[in-house]
């Protein structure tokens, strides 16, 4: 099963080129449904279908659907609240804090991202091709899995859930309110296992990978290489870049304003092209078509542009290297003399803004505009950061024992 996500910048046909690949997908043979989860739904208009929140069949082998957010919003996190409600009012807070501290933001997407997987996971379909929002809010999206979780282990972690009646204990509830405080704490940790499992889907590279669509234009370069670098520094896979609108040359016999425009253009995104071929992604390029592409016979046309004879969608390979690797420079044993670097891969790093700085047990990492929390290695927590560098596209941190804590 592969989990196919397409993203890029608002207007640069990314919901176009997610609709064309399950088309293609379909027509191969393969059982595919194209779902939406960005808010603007122009998926149905795309394959001139009328979608909902539930899949429909379009043709043998594609269903397409809308996340209907606003509907889980009422529905899953709605009793979820309510559970949170008792549980923060029991423990003395307000009623009207607590209808505040129980808004999380983010979590129509999360939503969003948790019937993706669902669907991945009935079995009902071979590939499921996501049209995400634009970039800047996908970023956020598929961050909020390992984001939300170490928020909800701060708040209420796994050790005292699993202590029934800790919290209604500390929070002064009766044994009559032991009830709903089973229910409460059985509406987090299904909470938390939906959490693991999203972080488990997004972060397995032999299934689930990411499309970045752009224009072949000279501003998008370096917004592509900060993408790489923020979608690598949490830990998720892009697998191929894909340049839409591509102008072909001009024929020799045009001649003309219109033919030195053509030419100017053309020669513009092929310097633009020559530049993102030397990332560390494979580049795909779509022709740009005379008219706007939309319903099946169209988006084959484009996917067969996109794809031509290779496989939208191909078996599931060997996973990348991981984002995070640990390795000893210097020492052995517990010595106090030992050098550990904390390697971290994320492509394009050289060429933007980095920012480092240690909180407690974590490393936070601020790259491609994104910040991550990175959980350090046990080894590591006992060390001091002193100091880092860049290595292509490694970005290694070094670490030597606190003396403090080392030996204990």
């Amino acid at each position: 099963m592969r989990v196919v996500l397409f993203t890029g910048k608002g207007g640069v046909g990314k919901t176009t080129l997610a609709a064309a690949t399950a088309t293609m997908l379909a027509r191969s043979g393969r059982k595919v449904l194209a779902v939406s989860t960005d808010p603007a739904h122009s998926l149905g208009d795309a394959l001139e279908a009328d979608l909902g929140g539930e899949p429909v069949e379009l043709e043998a082998g594609l269903c397409a659907a809308h996340i209907d957010t606003r509907a889980l919003l009422d529905d899953s996190w709605g009793r979820l609240q309510v559970h949170l409600r008792t549980m923060l009012s029991g423990a003395g807070v307000d009623e009207l804090v607590a209808d505040e501290l129980t808004v999380l933001p983010g979590v129509e997407e999360l939503l969003a991202l948790g019937e993706v997987r669902r669907a991945a996971e009935t079995g009902l379909w071979e590939v499921v091709v996501v049209d995400c929002g634009p970039t800047a809010e996908t970023l956020r999206l598929l961050a909020l899995p390992e984001a939300l979780s170490g928020y909800l282990e701060r708040l209420f972690p796994a050790h005292r859930r699993a202590v029934r009646g800790l919290l209604a204990g500390l929070a002064g509830a009766g044994r009559d309110a032991q009830p709903a405080w089973d229910r409460t704490i059985d509406a987090l940790d299904g909470l938390a296992e939906q959490l693991t499992g999203l972080r488990s889907m997004l972060a397995d590279h032999t299934r689930t990978s990411i499309r970045l669509v752009l224009t072949p234009e000279r501003v998008v370069v370096a917004e592509t290489r900060r993408t790489l670098t923020a979608l690598a520094l949490h830990g998720l896979h892009v697998d191929a870049l894909v340049a839409n609108r591509v102008l072909p040359g001009p024929p020799p016999s045009l001649r003309g304003p219109a033919a030195r425009w053509l030419r100017e253009r053309h020669a513009e995104q092929q310097v633009v092209l020559a530049e993102l071929g030397a990332a560390p992604v494979p580049l795909r390029t779509v022709a740009y078509t005379a008219a706007e592409p939309t319903g099946v016979a169209a988006l084959l046309a484009v996917a067969q542009s996109l794809y031509g004879s290779t496989d939208p969608a191909p078996p599931a390979g060997p996973a990348t290297a991981p984002l995070l690797q640990v390795r000893r420079t210097a020492g052995s044993g517990t010595s106090l003399d030992s050098e550990f670097e904390l390697v971290l891969r994320l492509p394009g790093v050289a060429a933007g803004s980095l920012d480092l700085a240690r909180v407690e047990d974590e490393l936070a990492v601020t790259a491609g505009g994104t910040r991550r929390m990175v959980a350090l290695p046990s080894v590591l927590r006992r060390c001091t950061v002193t100091g880092a560098r860049l290595s292509g596209d490694d970005l290694c941190v070094v670490f030597t024992p606190d003396p403090s804590v080392w030996l204990r």
